[in-house]
């Protein structure tokens, strides 16, 4: 049987981030073989994540990061907000994002993507992280856009530190240069957008089953004042331009002035805003309801 030594015992803790009581047993089970080892605690990982994987993960962080005309955002969920302040969950949202940068923004793509100087993918870390803190955690979404000049710009609200937080904005510009000006600029459309919550970059793009169930309740309204049709017509015309101000990006009210429109700040920066997207962290995720008493209940009269 061959001595387990303190060195060996935190260098294996250093590679894996495993617990010290898992990395010795996994050295006694692998008589000191390191790479044994290892594979010995993924094995135990792969079986602690099975475990885990049916708890509802909405917390988490949103992560962002930009290389000149191109930048990427991705949502990685745990189950609890006390994970976004681990280190280790925070290395990995961080290095998940530039995963995202230069893969794309397919998740399975991602999660397949070798993870920087680990020897195993992007899948098999958040795996080993799983049996290391103990929490469900997935990748949730990501979204990379680029422009052919100027930049893309990226803003983080409720920052934990510089690029993660609860939610994160990418606003993407075409512009002759990508310059502080465009970044600036970039950075307060991110503000906005973290905001006002806009649906749709333009007009063009706004979803055509939404409008139609905005005229139909607009119509409806309408019609009960009694008023003729001609004139009930405008009236609605009116208030789906009333809609578009509040759903539509470049339609909005700046909210740095409260009166500008955005597209009339970006035309007067000489740029083109060509999209944005906005990631709320667990939005839309139906988180379970918890009832404590019940809980303990239950545990009460399991222990009996």
């Amino acid at each position: 049987m061959a001595e387990i030594t303190a060195a060996m015992v935190r260098d294996l803790r250093e590679k894996t981030g495993a617990g010290m009581m898992d990395v010795k047993k996994a050295l006694v089970e692998s008589n000191g073989d390191a790479e044994a080892a290892i594979d010995w605690l993924r094995k135990k990982g792969l079986s602690a994540a099975a475990k885990k994987s049916g708890r509802v993960a909405a917390e988490g962080l949103i992560g962002v990061v930009a290389a000149g005309t191109k930048a990427a955002m991705v949502e990685v969920n745990a189950e609890t907000d006390f994970v976004a302040r681990n280190e280790q969950f925070q290395g990995l949202v961080e290095t998940v994002a530039k995963v995202a940068l230069e893969v794309g923004e397919d998740v399975e793509a991602i999660k397949a993507a070798p993870y920087p100087g680990a020897g195993h993918t992007v899948a098999d870390e958040v795996t080993r992280l799983i049996a290391t803190i103990g929490e469900n955690m997935s990748i949730r979404r990501a979204k990379v856009l680029s422009v052919s000049s100027g930049a893309v710009a990226t803003y983080v609200h409720s920052a934990v530190k510089p690029g993660l937080g609860k939610i994160g904005v990418l606003a993407a510009l075409e512009a002759p240069d990508g310059g502080d000006a465009v970044l600036m600029l970039g950075r307060q459309i991110g503000m906005h957008v973290a905001a006002a919550r806009p649906e749709a970059l333009d007009i063009s793009v706004v979803d055509s089953s939404a409008l139609d169930r905005e005229r139909a309740v607009l119509t409806e309204q309408a019609q009960a004042s009694g008023k003729p049709p001609a004139v009930i017509e405008k009236m609605v015309e009116g208030r789906i331009r009333k809609y578009y101000e509040e759903v539509v990006l470049l339609e909005q009210v700046w909210v740095h002035d409260g009166e500008s429109r955005v597209k009339a700040v970006v035309q007067k920066a000489g740029a083109e805003l060509k999209g944005f997207a906005r990631f709320q962290l667990g939005e839309g995720i139906e988180k379970e309801a918890s009832d404590f008493a019940a809980e303990v209940a239950a545990a009460a009269g399991t222990a009996g």
